[in-house]
């Protein structure tokens, strides 16, 4: 048995890794890869890996390692921040797709417990998935990545409840007492495992930490995993869910990034095979046999769940671009519909004929996600191009921006009000110049007004909404969204519009900065390579390179638009000689306490430089400065003493001023 499964490992991971590497030079996702594999060598392909059971098993340890690794990366703040398309946004996209995907079946086979159950099955999306690909993107925190994720969230509370409901649907007596203790303890586990991340996890992490075991604290972050994903299970939740409740819990701790960093290795090792299991499920066969009923199918869930999510997101208060862009990445059918599937067909709610194309077309949506996750920007955005949507989508704030209209010229607009546009905000408040703030968040946009900020709500991808915000006479744009597709689209609006408004752009990828210097972007700033930027002047800085040559670095490296940093070739030219004469100097301040006997002594008294080696450059009274002060400058007390020597100097003047050594041989003298 077990060398069955070391045979299974090898050859999945063996045609795993031919199949990716042939995909990979023709730029398809790694996801797409396993799929096919699993399909390659699964019972219904090649039939190299019979032991499809043990192989679900390990992939269920990665689908947990995922949305462990992703619970990490969230926040209880950031969960809280989107409770609005958890609860609002998930609750109608699972009730209309319900309903629809209901009527669409009925319609087919007119049995109504069946088609019920048919909604059940298609209104999951595959959270794996999903997770995955905004992960590998960075658009987890992005706006259509924030209403994927809380839609997602709900689904995966939805598993109890459509799991219980099933027995009803085939006709089953069911206890309703039953019912509501499961779902009250459902409830009951998740308060108290988020309850433990405030008190008890922190202290237990800090035991752990404390015996400087690093075995230990990996052991710990695992056990922590798979026990309260398990523990989630037993109560009728997904491991998944649980498994995220428990990244949550962690990332509420000062170890977070640690647990990360850690686990990441496992993780990667064991989603592969998740994938891989879910291409197994392909019965190629059966495709190649009703590959027109199972087309059909699949284009039905699309349209059906492309409707109900673009509808959803939008009507809780999302832009219509990015509502669609969430309905696209969420048409796919989710993996906990699989373990619904099986229950319904043990109930008798899903003949076989139809079981078989369900996981047919299942698969289907599957392998084409990462296809429509990619185009979705695109697409969204040449939707929602169209002048009547537009129109429609600038209605909400269409009256408040035409007021700032008339009022405001040679000002900033600030299209995302995060951390970078908040602390933008602040500095130009202080400073007098007149802004703007355009943001997608309506929470943020309320909360925001009642503080007196000039924000509005809106899309900066709409023409409309631009011209409402008078860009046709503002000095500068900044643009700081976490949205690669949406930035493309504002600055390019933005620079047809007002041929000479100044574009500063942020962006999270390095890719994209030559493309928004060709749109017509000013300046963009890349946040890893402006991080490299303050890393390397500050070691240059330690080897006593002077500041001006520094400076002058810096200011080649970004008007080159970073094209030294994203080079694989060292510069030729060396910044500098370091200079030897620098080698070992340092400054120091030194503070004259009220009790001090320095006080009312002047720096020729103290015999500073005869004695230590030392030179006064600076003194410090209160708000005032005197550089290079005279030998006859009299010292005062709370006055600070800057000082320049060697090392080995520097520690004796310290020695000596602490001493006051210098009064008593004054009075020798």
């Amino acid at each position: 048995m077990e060398l069955e499964l070391l045979k299974s490992l090898v050859v999945i991971f063996g045609t795993s890794a031919f199949v990716l590497l042939l995909l990979h030079r023709i730029k398809i996702p790694s996801i797409v890869g396993f799929l096919i594999a699993g399909a390659l060598v699964g019972p219904y392909g090649l039939r190299l890996v019979t032991d499809v059971h043990a192989i679900e098993m390990l992939a269920e340890i990665g689908v947990i390692l995922l949305l462990f690794t992703i619970g990490i990366e969230f926040s209880m703040t950031q969960l809280i921040r989107i409770k609005k398309a958890v609860i609002g946004g998930g609750g109608l996209q699972v009730l209309l797709t319900i309903a629809a995907a209901g009527v669409a079946t009925y319609i087919s086979i007119r049995d109504v417990n069946t088609s019920v159950f048919f909604g059940f099955m298609i209104a999951l999306s595959s959270t794996a998935i999903v997770f995955k690909m905004l992960a590998e993107t960075g658009q987890t925190d992005s706006p259509h990545g924030r209403v994927m994720v809380g839609i997602l969230i709900f689904q995966d509370l939805c598993i109890v409840p459509l799991m219980l409901l099933t027995p009803v649907l085939a006709g089953d007596s069911v206890n309703v007492m039953d019912v509501v203790l499961k779902m009250g303890k459902a409830a009951l586990i998740i308060v108290v495992v988020l309850f433990s991340s405030r008190w008890i996890v922190p202290f237990l992490l800090h035991q752990v930490v404390h015996t400087k075991s690093r075995e230990l604290f990996i052991i710990t972050i695992i056990l922590m995993c798979l026990g309260i994903a398990l523990l989630t299970s037993k109560f009728g939740l997904s491991l998944a869910l649980g498994a995220f409740l428990a990244g949550l819990i962690i990332s509420e701790s000062e170890y977070s990034a640690q647990a990360l960093s850690d686990i990441l290795p496992f993780k990667d090792s064991f989603i592969g095979l998740f994938f891989v299991s879910i291409g197994m499920l392909m019965n190629l066969g059966y495709f190649t046999d009703h590959h027109l009923h199972i087309e059909l199918v699949v284009f039905v869930i699309f349209v059906l769940k492309v409707l109900t999510g673009t509808f959803s997101a939008f009507i809780i208060g999302n832009p219509l671009r990015t509502s669609l862009h969430a309905g696209l990445s969420l048409a796919q059918v989710g993996e906990f519909s699989f373990v619904l599937a099986v229950a319904g067909k043990s109930a008798g709610l899903l003949p076989e004929e139809l079981y078989q194309i369900f996981l047919s077309a299942s698969v289907i949506t599957m392998l084409l996600t990462p296809f429509m996750m990619k185009v979705a920007p695109s697409f969204a955005s040449k939707i929602t191009s169209f002048s009547f949507l537009q129109r429609l989508c600038s209605l909400r704030s269409e009256t408040e921006q035409s007021e700032f209209h008339s009022r405001k010229h040679s000002h900033v607009i600030i299209v995302g009000f995060g951390l970078n546009g908040r602390n933008l905000a602040r500095v130009l408040r202080e400073s007098g110049i007149p802004y703007v703030v355009l943001e997608m968040n309506s929470d943020t946009v309320r909360e925001m007004k009642k503080n007196g900020e000039p924000i509005f709500y809106g899309d900066g991808t709409s023409r409309e909404l631009l011209h409402n915000l008078n860009i046709t006479k503002a000095r500068l744009l900044v643009v700081a969204i976490s949205d690669p597709a949406s930035t493309r689209n504002i600055v390019s609006i933005a620079r047809r519009e007002n041929p000479d408004i100044y574009i500063i752009v942020r962006t999270r990828y390095l890719v994209e900065v030559d493309d928004l210097m060709n749109l017509g972007a000013n300046e963009v700033i890349p946040e890893e390579f402006e991080t490299s930027v303050e890393i390397f002047s500050r070691v240059l800085n330690q080897y006593q390179i002077p500041q001006n040559v520094i400076s002058d670095n810096i200011d080649a490296v970004r008007r080159d638009s970073y094209k030294m940093l994203r080079s694989v070739e060292l510069p030729k030219k060396r910044l500098t000689e370091q200079h030897k004469f620098l080698e070992g100097i340092e400054t120091e301040t030194y503070l004259i306490k009220d009790d001090s006997n320095i006080d009312g002594h002047s720096i020729k008294d103290l015999r500073l430089r005869t004695e230590t080696g030392i030179t006064v450059i600076a003194v410090q009274r209160g708000e005032k400065i005197h550089h290079n002060p005279s030998p006859d400058f009299v010292l005062k007390k709370q006055d600070v003493i800057l000082f320049i020597g060697k090392r080995k100097d520097v520690q004796r003047a310290r020695e000596y001023l602490d001493s006051d050594r210098f009064v008593i041989e004054k009075y020798q003298r």
